[in-house]
């Protein structure tokens, strides 16, 4: 036997009481249909979660890879290899005047002496280096641009210091090029499953609805108002999207726990200290709110559709 919408029984409070205890009653009475219906339920949260999962795990790992390539200031900087010639006392002047150039947001002067000793504690170069008869190393200036680095790499290149300028310029673009792509595949993807999760919660409450048509028919002979026969439906697709944004963020965090090691210890063959990133506090609640509209959103749709093809005209 189904259960009523709204209770039958007249309400002892009136005004904002009564608004309230509707919305405590309409609450209580979604939850225990999803509960009556547990397969359904898991199926329609199932698929809801996958949809808004596959969007966010590329949003998540277009922010790794990101991550891992190295920060926006480090993938713009410019190595300038000066002459074999310059002095000490030349390489460190230079410094200082690039320094205070209104293109060049921070300058690292390593010395010959500095690259050599990196250079030993690299595996297998030692006994090598040992074996020179002088440094042929020279000095290096590890410039960060703070505008246009291509404009600064084509000026320090005329300098009558420098040897050699190294900048990956096309490397970085490319890599930039790529994540922009990936962004907006995954707008595209969110806004695709995003509409797919909508109709899943709306023909769910759909099928709700037409198991309960009588009663819908009798409260709005009875004069009930379509916010009031609504209401409940809405929760319904809240509870839904809600849901499923946990079920997915759970999803989620299993795939970084079993992803973590095996990436952790490939970064650490390769010197780095990286480690996937999950979902902070801040993003997760995002996702949850953001699912939780969406589920309510389908309900609305659905059930304002239904009332306005069913509500009683006078004849």
């Amino acid at each position: 036997m189904s259960t009523s919408i709204a209770s039958p029984v007249p309400v002892r409070r009136s005004g904002p009481g009564a608004w309230f205890d509707h919305h405590v009653y309409s609450l209580l009475a979604s939850l225990g249909r999803m509960a009556r219906k547990p397969w359904s339920t898991a199926l329609t949260i199932g698929v809801m979660a996958l949809a808004l999962a596959l969007p966010l795990g590329l949003w998540s790992a277009l922010s790794n890879v990101e991550r891992f390539a190295g920060d926006v200031q480090e993938a713009r900087q410019i190595s300038v290899f000066l002459k074999t010639a310059t002095s000490e006392v030349d390489a460190g002047a230079l410094a200082e005047s690039l320094r205070s150039r209104a293109d060049v947001a921070a300058v690292d002067w390593r010395s010959p002496d500095q690259g050599l000793t990196e250079l030993r504690g690299v595996p297998g170069l030692g006994e090598t280096i040992d074996a020179l008869d002088a440094n042929p190393l020279p000095h290096l200036l590890v410039i960060t641009p703070a505008h246009d680095e291509v404009a600064l790499a084509a000026a320090l290149a005329q300098m009558p210091q420098t040897d050699l300028v190294q900048h990956d310029a096309a490397w970085r673009e490319r890599l930039d090029g790529w994540l922009r792509f990936g962004g907006r595949l995954a707008w595209v993807l969110a806004a695709m499953l995003g509409l797919g999760a909508l109709l899943v919660v709306g023909n769910t409450v759909r099928l709700d609805i037409q198991q309960r048509t009588s009663e819908i028919g009798i409260l709005q002979l009875l004069g009930a108002t379509d916010g009031f026969i609504r209401r409940p439906f809405l929760y319904l697709g809240l509870g839904y999207g809600l849901l499923a944004g946990v079920f997915a963020l759970a999803m989620l965090t299993a795939a970084d726990a079993a992803l973590r090691p095996p990436l952790a210890e490939l970064a650490r063959s390769y010197g780095s200290d990286f480690a996937l990133r999950g979902f902070p506090a801040l993003e997760a609640g995002g996702v949850l709110v953001c699912a939780a509209i969406l589920g309510w959103l389908g309900a609305w749709l659905v059930t304002g559709h239904y009332l306005r093809q069913t509500r009683p005209t006078d004849t």
